[in-house]
């Protein structure tokens, strides 16, 4: 049974601990961030696919069910995303306010 526990309404740093300590629970702390890599492209290509299915209705065999779970994706991603950034110690937060700031001062067209 896990012991993991994301309280309600998380900062970034909070989503940041919880997936160390997911990862050290199921035994990941030790993967490759090339492999957590491939796993991220991996799990965006499978959010692309379920948008186009049942957002764009571009379907191979409209007669087929699929089973879509955008959200599903979208928190696979975030996962591996935040997976990556705590390999390289980078605290998502900080670099999303310091990233903003170089846009604010961008033309945007």
């Amino acid at each position: 049974m896990s012991r993991l526990h994301l309280k309600s309404n998380p900062t970034l740093a909070d989503i940041q601990q919880y997936v160390r300590d997911m990862e050290a629970e199921r035994g990941f702390e030790d993967s490759h961030i090339s492999q957590n890599c491939l796993f991220l492209v991996e799990e965006v290509g499978e959010l692309i696919k379920s948008i186009r299915k049942s957002h764009l209705g571009l379907r191979n065999d409209p007669a087929k069910h699929y089973d879509e779970n955008t959200a599903g994706e979208i928190a696979d991603i975030l996962i591996f995303l935040v997976t990556i950034a705590n390999r390289l110690t980078i605290d998502i937060e900080k670099a999303f306010r310091e990233k903003e700031e170089v846009n604010k001062q961008r033309t945007w067209q």
